[in-house]
């Protein structure tokens, strides 16, 4: 079937105009009629990070939070980066925290506090891929530019019925989202195409009957929308397992920082053995104390899932740690801890 573009752009942005969702970080088409300023690139960009494998509802707060703290990017990069990791905790995917400092940087040290306005300036910045760097081009300079998320994988696999499973037909989509792409109001169209998967073109029960797409989409005519997109057939997460050593003394406990390499680099942690897909755990504890068992925390990651056996002590008043450092109880609302590590705290006696 061969697809209308020029229709399919204009009913998309007509939708948006009327029906488009209205974020913090967005200007919309209405905003600027009233003589609102264009938007902020800095504020798209801290956006767009967060809400990699992020939704918009957890990432909101975060987004203010961080714009009262660092109001610019200069201020940002002039930032500790403890601070930045501590005020990331709870987002995950702590790599996006690093890089956003590091990006920061980068901006303000070799760009003077400007953001580049094309799309290699935004690909050599630290943490930023193509589709970042497409969105902000699209968002912040309304340039053109294809901008694929996962809400625009849904939508286009299922305007096409592509029968490729997923991951391997992105290539795929991203050229054939790239086609329809609007040129003229890139920004409006970007965040059009993301709205009408996020709110129309849902995964599960669409509204094909309010789909502004539906004449041209080839799953609607069929009746298979739910099939799209295609994918792959699941892997069994593998297990892995440790121990949480949560040790105590006089209103305290003992923390380290994790290195930066690997999973939840540069974050605070509770102490805890190696984490092993096979084999016996480690149940060597760090000192001698009274051990009690508190029971067991898991964590889902991306790639497995994180069973840690909790365990806590007292320390004696002359043991000290050869790494990390003691915490105040009060003040763990401080310290950049993960979600899993706040999971093995909240097993601590109270």
């Amino acid at each position: 079937m061969t697809i209308d573009i020029a229709r399919l752009r204009r009913q998309l942005l007509a939708w948006y105009d009327q029906e488009g969702r209205s974020l913090p970080w967005r200007i919309r088409p209405e905003d600027r009629t009233a003589g609102a300023p264009v938007a902020d690139p800095y504020a798209i960009w801290l956006s767009e990070i967060m809400l990699q494998q992020t939704t918009v509802p957890h990432a909101t707060p975060y987004w203010h939070r961080f714009l009262s703290l660092w109001p610019t990017v200069d201020d940002l990069a002039a930032a500790p980066r403890d601070d930045v990791m501590r005020e990331w905790a709870g987002l995950g995917y702590y790599a996006r925290a690093r890089n956003l400092h590091a990006c920061a940087i980068e901006v303000t040290t070799n760009h003077a506090g400007q953001f580049p306005d094309t799309l290699g300036g935004l690909l050599e910045l630290p943490g930023v891929g193509d589709y970042t760097a497409n969105a902000i081009l699209a968002a912040a300079f309304n340039k053109p530019a294809s901008v694929v998320d996962g809400n625009v994988e849904r939508v286009i696999t299922r305007l096409h019925r592509v029968d490729t499973p997923m991951p391997k037909a992105k290539p795929e989509i991203r050229k054939l989202a790239a086609a329809i792409a609007d040129p003229d109001r890139s920004g409006d169209y970007a965040q059009a195409v993301m709205d009408l998967g996020a709110t129309v073109c849902t995964p599960r029960n669409p509204d094909c009957a309010g789909c502004c797409w539906s004449f041209a989409c080839a799953a609607t005519t069929v009746g298979d929308v739910e099939r799209y997109p295609v994918k792959a057939p699941k892997k069994v997460k593998p297990v892995r397992r440790g121990t949480a050593w949560l040790v105590r003394r006089a209103g305290r406990i003992w923390l380290r920082k994790r290195g930066d390499a690997g999973l939840l680099g540069g974050m605070t942690e509770i102490p805890s053995s190696p984490w092993l897909e096979s084999g016996s755990v480690d149940e060597t504890p760090p000192l001698e104390a009274e051990w009690a068992a508190r029971g067991e925390v898991r964590h889902v990651f991306t790639h497995f899932e994180l069973r840690l056996a909790v365990r806590e002590g007292v320390a004696s008043p002359e043991w000290e740690p050869d790494t990390g450092y003691w915490v105040d109880e009060r003040d763990l609302g401080n310290e950049a801890l993960p979600s899993v590590m706040r999971k093995v705290l909240a097993a601590r006696r109270t």
